[in-house]
């Protein structure tokens, strides 16, 4: 039985990429000099990298996970490219969310709570709908066993990026 390799690096990247006071810095208008503001925020510039690292090393786990013949391959990785990049516009909106919640962490009221969770369930909603949308596609390039092989990794690795995600953001309740 194969497993993954490779998890600590993609745990390392999301932890730093979903700390809340990271974003908060993003967020923050700067009260120091360049110089500081360069040593102490973390700008979307930052974010994109990560970002673009945590896709690297996903990309690297579906392939040291995934038995394909050269054939599949060649069909493959073009389907699993586009299907990032669907799924980059649901982390979009998940890093809008939380940088909306980091902006007014301490402030929020009921009512804004309220439409933060229930935009973050919307990506969740959207990321299987993405899913089911996808399943169709995949099994015309690969073998049912093979693609439900992609599916079952897929949702491995989102679910520990989701957790390292999700544990660095404080809870509603701890700004009061």
């Amino acid at each position: 039985m194969k497993k993954i390799t490779f998890a600590a690096p993609i745990i390392i990247a999301v932890g730093l990429l979903a700390s809340p006071r990271a974003f908060a810095q993003a967020t923050t208008p700067p009260s120091t000099t360049t110089a500081d503001k360069s040593a102490n925020t973390f700008d979307d510039q930052q974010i994109t990298l990560l970002r673009k690292d945590v896709r690297s090393l996903k990309k690297q786990l579906i392939a040291v996970n995934l038995t394909l013949t050269d054939s599949q391959a060649a069909s493959f990785w073009p389907v699993y490219e586009q299907y990032c990049a669907d799924y980059d516009k649901i982390n979009e909106a998940r890093i809008a969310v939380v940088k909306d919640y980091s902006e007014g962490y301490g402030t929020l009221t009921d009512e804004q709570a309220d439409r933060l969770i229930r935009r973050w369930l919307d990506t969740d909603i959207s990321a299987a709908q993405l899913r089911q949308k996808y399943v169709p596609i995949f099994r015309k390039v690969l073998p049912g066993k093979i693609a439900a092989t992609f599916f079952q990794l897929d949702r491995r690795i989102s679910l520990m990026i989701d957790l390292q995600f999700t544990s660095k953001i404080p809870l509603v309740q701890s700004q009061e």
